[in-house]
């Protein structure tokens, strides 16, 4: 089965206090062999990006309406007149909340649902054709 990946390069905000914040490239990644999740890489002042994958699902819930709890929260909002997604990230290392265009999420969400449309992920993940195998033993 092939494979495909949906990125997306985008400039978020990371919310440092209500007067401050600071642009942050990150990399929006989806992957049909990992159909659940999404990937997002954040470039900080660092010699790595650092690494967040979660569903895709809440992001896709997130762009209309808050959802979420514990480690990952999304929530859609306008600023200075324009829409955008906050996604709220908590870890042992700290907290982040981050500023993200919403049209440029929703469209790089619309392309990764019609890689894999809702409901068709079990299949990209092949678990009926090796528990067949399996059990053909």
């Amino acid at each position: 089965m092939e494979h495909t990946v949906v990125e997306r390069e985008l400039e978020l905000r990371l919310i440092l206090s209500p007067e401050r914040s600071i642009q942050v490239p990150a990399r929006l990644a989806y992957r049909s062999d990992d159909p659940y999740a999404v990937h997002i890489a954040f470039h900080v002042n660092s010699d790595f990006p650092v690494h967040w994958t979660f569903a895709r699902e809440l992001l896709v819930e997130g762009v209309f309406r808050p959802c979420g709890h514990g480690d990952v929260r999304v929530w859609p909002t306008k600023v200075n007149g324009r829409s955008v997604v906050l996604m709220a990230l908590s870890s042992p290392d700290g907290d982040a909340l981050l500023e993200a265009p919403a049209p440029q999420v929703s469209a790089w969400l619309e392309r990764t649902l019609r890689a894999v449309p809702p409901g068709a992920e079990a299949a990209r993940l092949g678990i009926d054709d090796a528990l067949d195998q399996l059990l053909a033993r």
